[in-house]
């Protein structure tokens, strides 16, 4: 997509982080912006915001995790806008621990989030893009998290391959039918983002007092250290809005993410045991 001034682009997680980002950045190019987040009060902050530096966006409370409200997104969308052109399916949560040791409440909460929020994402979206028969693009935010490996976070990483995998497949079969729509898959190293804080938005019914142990400590407070000097989210908005006007798919990380990949990769390549690679080697070595 070239052109986007007066397009219409709808973000999940758009209350904080990358969502917020990414729809402040739309907001300069002259798109309209539909904002969907969980988070009433901080969605409703960003649209003030946004609607002070003369934007025309439309605040949704959603549940991505929930076909229903993804539906009726779309639906207060079309009814504001008349047309949808970018859907970024950005929510994302976290939690660490031992995949065995984690409790099923950590499991279907992030697969619940960062999968069937994706899932419900392309399902309600991809048919109104279609529909239309204009350009479009869908962005998934997946993580270098897709394209690598990590102890002790291995629900969260397992979601993302996930997410990368199903972006690769819509684009194959959106090329397969010749439909004038992008797809990329956002793979963003560690941003400054409140990811660290994602309990802050777990169902009562996904709570549980078994949280503890000390690998998952270990993921908490790395991340709550990480996200302190993590890359500014306005960056992977940039770096979105390049891939989408360049139809490119994979937006991936330069840094040693990126390296921790191609060492995955050589060891599919090679046929070798996963090599213990990760993106920065600990502050005591």
């Amino acid at each position: 997509m070239k052109e986007l001034r007066g397009k219409v682009a709808v973000v999940t997680g758009a209350a904080s982080g990358i969502g917020r980002a990414l729809a402040e950045r739309f907001v300069d190019e002259g798109l309209r912006v539909v904002l969907a987040d969980v988070e009433s009060a901080p969605l409703q902050e960003v649209a003030q915001a946004l609607e002070k530096r003369g934007a025309d966006v439309l605040p949704v409370l959603t549940d991505v995790s929930q076909a229903e409200q993804v539906r009726a997104l779309a639906d207060q969308a079309l009814a504001a806008f008349g047309a949808v052109h970018v859907v970024c399916n950005n929510a994302g949560v976290m939690a660490g621990g031992v995949c065995w040791e984690a409790p099923l409440e950590d499991y279907e909460w992030l697969l619940g989030v960062n999968v069937w929020g994706v899932i419900h994402g392309i399902r309600t979206f991809v048919p109104i893009l279609l529909e239309s028969g204009e350009e479009g693009h869908v962005v998934n935010t997946a993580s270098m998290a897709a394209v690598t490996h990590m102890p002790y976070a291995g629900v969260y990483f397992m979601t993302k391959h996930a997410v990368l995998s199903l972006s690769e497949t819509l684009y194959h079969e959106l090329r397969l039918r010749g439909a004038p729509i992008g797809v990329s898959a956002l793979c963003p190293e560690l941003i400054a983002t409140q990811i660290h804080r994602s309990a802050r938005n777990r169902p009562d019914r996904l709570r549980t007092a078994d949280a503890s142990g000390k690998e998952r400590r270990i993921v908490e407070e790395a991340l709550a250290q990480g996200v302190q000097r993590g890359v500014a989210p306005a960056q992977i908005a940039r770096r979105t809005l390049d891939a989408i006007r360049e139809g490119r798919f994979y937006v991936l990380a330069e840094d040693e993410w990126r390296r921790a990949c191609e060492t995955r990769l050589e060891d599919i390549r090679l046929g070798r045991n996963p090599s213990f690679a990760p993106p920065a080697a600990p502050a005591s070595e």
